[in-house]
């Protein structure tokens, strides 16, 4: 970096800290922010995004082979069998941790030892843009600042967030049905400290500036290890004041503002991603006015794809979709179905009735799913995200074969590569992996469910085995992965217009110059057939379905989709 900031930089950072913590303590602020500034290493300059971006969500253990780092089969696999699919994989939590498989971090500057090194991270880093963690709204109790805070000495003792436990805290947002203050005996006496998520993971104190500055300098470090993506764990409960939700403050967004301001001074081509599982209008105000998050998760779209494909019935997911206003330039939606956390349903608020929301909720109870809830202000519990596979989800009746499951299911894999945006695909959905029982057996956690680890060699035999339940979701969703990275028109800022073509059909136009692609999903277990639209049907020549090449060249109106296919229809004549 330069020896000096540049004045509109350094006046940015000034503002952005003094409506954090006053213009007294902003002046120490900033010059401890431009001295890491300066000292930082350069970043790689901004690359922009194409539809060739899709990224591969996975832990760094997922694919185990004995002998090797677990990092090291990742990357062996990923470059054998994804490359010409996969831009980019986001690792989950590959830090020393001491609970929720990662996400309860001891140590924030080191790879954990059974699973490699920096090495390994930055290998993987040579062929894909890699996605890391930045779990910031808490910390392991077993971490080296809260070894501090229970001595009482700098600068932990100051890092955590405590309350009285008479004081009320009843506005307060909850994600969890659990007890919101955890006791800790410390040097200084008992303290409650704010443990939003487990009583082992301690909430940190984002109104002490020093610990901003401590997250500074781990932000650079993983930039200079190769991070291209940072995702903001939990970042929606950062800021805490009492009397107040303690959700979306306006703190938070400054202080997501300020790691923009950082990366695109220092690590231009890093972009931020925020993990906020609320309600769409909440989710997308970390665009911010385009100075935020370059991208937030498209929360709404994986229970409102569930709920079309379970119900046989389009009309909300389509009415959403025509809703979507674009988001601000350098902005974009990462758009998924399934991660390692369950499948949110807060998202479906305002979206779907509530009689239909909780006869998903039901449906899938009754097949033995298990709902997580969270805990309301007059102090009942809520569902929160059902812990259940994607592919699981989609189970249909006793008796349905193997074919008609994997086309719903890859149909559901299919809507998210057709939507303005980056897709996002979670490994286990890649492999069509079923629920893990015995993992939740054994871990006692219903989330375990989704987070199987494979035998490198019994992975291999599932998805090569032909025939097979996981061959067909595998083979088939990475082929349809490599025909869209050949599209322009699913550039991730492409036009999108959503069409209502009844309640069978998902229908999506995208559009980039004169590539046109009209995608569309059959959400039922009928045959349907593609309505005439016009003009757009007049063409002489026809429409190709660039998903299946080998078909002729057909006219709308005479179109007929078989249940849960899909179909990518472009001009015959482009």
């Amino acid at each position: 970096m330069a020896a000096t900031l540049p004045a509109t930089h350094r006046d940015r950072l000034a503002e952005r800290l003094r409506r954090l913590y006053g213009r007294e303590r902003a002046e120490g602020a900033l010059a401890r922010l431009c001295a890491i500034l300066d000292a930082a290493a350069e970043g790689q300059a901004a690359q922009g995004w194409s539809e060739r971006d899709v990224v591969l969500i996975s832990y760094g253990d997922t694919i185990r082979r004995a002998g090797e780092p677990p990092l090291r089969t990742l990357g062996r696999f990923a470059r054998g069998r994804l490359a010409d699919a996969f831009s980019a994989i986001h690792i989950l939590p590959f830090f020393p941790y001491s609970s929720d498989d990662g996400f309860a971090v001891i140590d924030y500057e080191r790879v954990r030892g059974d699973l490699g090194d920096w090495g390994d991270i930055r290998a993987l880093g040579q062929d894909f843009r890699l996605g890391f963690d930045l779990v910031l709204n808490h910390a392991s109790v077993g971490c080296e600042w809260f070894r501090q805070f229970l001595a009482n000495e700098p600068p932990g003792r100051d890092f955590f967030v405590t309350a009285d436990p008479d004081a009320d805290l009843t506005a307060v947002v909850r994600p969890r049905s659990l007890p919101l203050l955890t006791a800790f005996d410390t040097a200084a006496g008992r303290r409650h400290v704010w443990t939003t998520f487990s009583a082992d993971q301690v909430d940190l104190d984002f109104a002490n500036s020093e610990l901003l500055m401590a997250f500074v300098e781990i932000v650079l470090g993983y930039a200079a290890q190769g991070a291209g993506l940072l995702r903001l764990d939990a970042v929606a409960f950062l800021w805490k004041r009492l009397g107040t939700t303690c959700l979306h403050l306006p703190e938070t967004h400054e202080v997501v503002k300020l790691l923009r301001d950082v990366l695109e001074i220092a690590a231009p081509d890093t972009w931020l991603l925020t993990e906020t599982n609320v309600p769409h209008a909440e989710n997308v105000s970390y665009f911010g006015a385009g100075d935020e998050a370059q991208l937030v998760y498209q929360f709404s779209l994986p229970p409102l794809l569930l709920q079309a494909l379970v119900s046989g019935d389009a009309r909300h997911l389509t009415a959403w979709a025509a809703s979507l206003e674009p988001p601000p330039p350098g902005c974009g939606y990462l758009n998924f179905t399934a991660s390692h956390d369950g499948i949110g349903v807060r998202p479906l608020e305002g979206l779907v009735p509530a009689a239909e929301r909780d006869a998903l909720i039901d449906h899938l109870r009754a097949r033995g799913v298990h709902v997580a809830t969270k805990r309301d202000a007059d102090g009942g519990d809520s569902p929160y995200e059902l812990n259940v596979t994607y592919v699981d989800a989609l189970r249909g009746d006793p008796g349905e074969t193997e074919a008609v499951h994997a086309a719903r299911f890859l149909a559901s894999q299919t809507v998210p590569l057709v939507l303005r945006g980056i897709p996002a695909v979670y490994i286990q959905s890649l492999f069509g992996a079923l629920d893990w029982v015995e993992g939740v057996t054994e871990s006692g956690r219903p989330r375990t469910i989704n987070r199987r680890g494979w035998d490198e060699d019994e992975l291999l035999a599932r998805i090569d085995s032909a025939g097979s339940f996981h061959r067909q979701v595998f083979s088939e969703l990475l082929r349809r992965l490599r025909v869209r990275r050949t599209l322009p028109a699913f550039h991730p800022d492409a036009e999108q217009r959503v069409l209502e073509l009844g309640p069978d059909l998902f229908a999506v136009e995208r559009r980039s110059g004169s590539d046109l692609v009209l995608a569309l999903t059959n959400v039922t277990a009928h045959d349907v057939e593609v309505p005439d639209l016009g003009s757009r049907s007049r063409d002489e020549s026809g429409w190709l379905d660039l998903l299946d090449p080998g078909a002729p060249a057909r006219a709308l109106g005479v179109i007929r989709l078989t249940p849960y296919s899909c179909a990518w229809l472009s001009p015959a004549a482009r």
